[in-house]
């Protein structure tokens, strides 16, 4: 497939995600960050699981359940935390800083340079995103906060880690590996720290059944196809087109206004990302020349 093929899948991914803040604060129970996340990745996972029936052998255990916690256990119990404590726009904003995080840290662990048009592209990113859809009326929450930022670091982290660590299996089969990893570190947690889900009705199983099959098992084998092959750095931007999503889908189904400012913020969104992936299509070219 071209490089456009992939970029046009992985985008998929984070548009996606972008449902996420309206099905949790419409369609599912308030006050279960932990019960959620858990019902999102574990039972998508055994899903995967039992279509892949390959586990991990060896020191792919401990890979796996590190990256199961990263890039769920951790980052979607604090997303949950953050998307029920603050406002979608204010959890989307906070959130934006993610492709900044992993420019560093794919330099670090990746030994990726680090390039100024990049930087450039996910400041863009942060600033296109608070332009969307932060109002003057936007309560920030200081736990919702913290919760946010933290999420995005991790996200970041097992972002750059699943390019680092690449199992020779199938991008289905290591989708399957994570969101198992990530749904069983998260049960304990659930069980104790939460009280049991109240009765669930029509709304709340259609909104389990859209995060677990279409936000998680379908999203992530797109995800984690992208990050073999493209970089972390050029991946990440395109988690701007999440709080676009959110906000499109703001306006379409809660009747909720878009004003000036906002249509600006999209359109620098927009380019931020188009940036991005310029950036990396130059270091791309950069690198071979260097080869020849």
């Amino acid at each position: 497939m071209t490089r456009n093929t992939d970029l046009f899948l992985t985008a998929l991914a984070p548009a996606i995600w972008g449902s996420t803040y309206l099905v949790t604060t419409e369609l599912l129970p308030d006050g279960y960050p932990l019960t959620v996340a858990m019902l999102r990745a574990l039972p998508a996972g055994l899903l995967l699981l039992m279509m892949v029936r390959q586990l991990p052998s060896g020191a792919w255990w401990i890979k796996v359940f590190i990256l199961g916690a990263l890039n769920f256990s951790i980052f979607w119990w604090l997303l949950f935390v953050a998307a029920y404590r603050l406002p979608g726009g204010v959890a989307a904003t906070v959130g934006a800083i993610q492709p900044l995080i992993v420019i560093f840290l794919a330099a670090l662990l990746l030994h990726s340079p680090i390039r100024m048009l990049a930087i450039v592209a996910a400041i863009l990113g942060i600033g296109g995103v608070a332009l969307l859809i932060l109002t003057p009326q936007a309560s920030l929450d200081p736990i919702g906060l913290g919760a946010g930022l933290a999420g995005a670091i991790s996200m970041a982290c097992g972002t750059v880690l699943s390019r680092r660590w690449q199992p020779p299996v199938s991008p289905l089969t290591f989708t399957a590996w994570q969101l198992t990893a990530g749904g069983l570190l998260l049960f304990p947690m659930a069980f104790w720290f939460e009280p049991a889900l109240p009765d669930l009705n029509t709304n709340n199983l259609l909104g389990f059944l859209y995060l677990g099959l279409i936000g998680s098992a379908f999203t992530y084998l797109l995800w984690f196809r992208g990050i073999a092959r493209i970089s972390p750095s050029v991946a990440a931007p395109l988690g701007f087109l999440s709080p676009m999503t959110a906000v499109v889908l703001g306006w379409w189904v809660l009747d909720q206004s878009l004003n000036a400012v906002q249509f600006a913020g999209a359109v620098i969104v927009l380019g931020s990302v188009w940036l991005g992936q310029h950036a990396g299509r130059k270091a791309q070219k950069i690198n071979t020349k260097r080869r020849r």
